[in-house]
């Protein structure tokens, strides 16, 4: 192809281009890019593409050039919202311990005891029947109770956020 057909294929398809990139992309300062990147193409291989095949060769590559920026925008946004997830996670890190507390003030006051002796204070189950008058076996059972209880609060997403 000649520089001369080049130009005639701008003059002939740059419009018609245009129209099939910006029905799909919705966005025209995108669709201009995609198309000025596909008429670039076509002049880097204008030696390779007959003025006859010029058409369909320039919306085979305006269709990819399309589908690549459509994928190129889905990561970005993809890594964008990965970045505001991460911040609202540092949020949470930040505020377990207003949780963990909120949790624990709705436990009754034996299983916050017990917890507190037991995850807290790192006491034996037969040290802790002895504080509060248990036999280690309830002890077992109120701890798996409150322990339950607490995974219960903590795991509505309502309750931690």
């Amino acid at each position: 192809m000649t520089e001369k057909e080049y130009n005639k294929c701008v003059d002939l398809y740059s419009d018609n281009l245009f129209r099939f990139i910006i029905k799909n992309l919705d966005h025209a300062e995108d669709a201009r890019d995609v198309v000025q990147n596909s008429f670039e193409i076509l002049w880097k291989h204008c030696q390779d593409v007959p003025f006859e095949k010029a058409k369909s060769y320039l919306f085979t590559v305006g269709y990819h050039n399309m589908i690549d920026h459509v994928r190129k925008v889905k990561r970005i946004t993809l890594v964008d919202q990965f970045k505001e997830e991460e911040k609202v996670a540092e949020h949470k890190i930040s505020n377990a311990k207003e949780v963990i507390d909120k949790a624990l003030a709705r436990l009754s006051e034996v299983q916050r005891s017990l917890i507190l002796l037991k995850d807290y204070e790192g006491y034996s189950y037969e040290e802790i029947g002895q504080m509060m008058d248990l036999n280690p076996s309830q002890v077992k059972v109120y701890l798996h109770r409150a322990r339950i209880h607490l995974k219960n609060y903590l795991v509505k997403m309502e309750n931690v956020i």
